[in-house]
């Protein structure tokens, strides 16, 4: 499976070089001009990771990050910031924030392939140790089993992905175009009805351990994953 990179740079020519390289490479690439359209883009599809200039226009680069890490669905996506600023309490600010590498235009593309390929083998590491519990319901997503009062969930590949979105995301309402985005893809070509009858499934699956009700339907808006804390 291809890895989906995010580029949010407001240079035009810069963003597309970048973009142009990760192609030839062999990744999937998003591109956003400015974090305004970058949270658009993040509301649909969760990347492996981004790419983000620091001085972007209106909200800058800085302020994009800490929204990232503030949304439980992306918080551990890898981040790498581009910048002019080069001197040392800049990229420690940075760090601080929540950036995983730093690098400084201009940019040398082999040692940014470099470091994403870097990036994304650390991200493969921690996932498989990767472990959601909310409630009841433990799911290891690494040995892509889900375990409910001692007694293993069998589901579907989309149904685990589906509880999976749920799971990291507790009491968040997420619209159907939401969920199919993150669940099948932003380029596919599945039906929103199709969202509600793997809903219907899930919801059934859950029902003999009593727990269909945390799976809620919100009309006319989408659905939500109820955790009393």
């Amino acid at each position: 499976m291809k890895n989906t990179i995010l580029i949010v740079e407001d240079e035009t020519a810069i963003r597309e070089m970048l973009a142009f390289s990760l192609m030839q490479t062999g990744y999937i690439v998003l591109q956003a001009k400015t974090a305004l359209e970058a949270l658009k883009i993040l509301e649909d599809v969760s990347p492996d990771m981004a790419i983000i200039d620091w001085g972007l226009p209106q909200v800058s680069g800085l302020e994009l990050v800490e929204r990232i890490r503030e949304d439980e669905v992306i918080a551990d996506m890898p981040i790498i910031m581009l910048t002019a600023k080069a001197q040392e309490e800049d990229k420690v600010k940075g760090l601080e924030t929540g950036v995983d590498d730093y690098m400084t235009k201009p940019v040398s593309i082999k040692e940014l392939q470099a470091r994403i390929k870097a990036q994304l083998r650390r991200l493969g590491g921690f996932k498989k140790m990767h472990v959601i519990t909310v409630g009841p319901i433990k799911m290891d997503l690494d040995a892509h089993t889900i375990v409910i009062a001692d007694e293993e969930l069998k589901l579907s590949i989309t149904e685990f992905n589906l509880l999976k979105l749920f799971m990291k995301t507790p009491n968040k309402l997420l619209s159907r175009e939401q969920i199919l985005n993150h669940v099948w893809g932003r380029n596919s070509f599945v039906e929103l009805r199709t969202v509600d009858v793997h809903i219907l499934r899930l919801r059934k699956s859950l029902k003999k351990y009593k727990l269909e009700r945390m799976l809620q339907t919100v009309r006319g808006a989408g659905y939500k994953f109820f955790h009393e804390k």
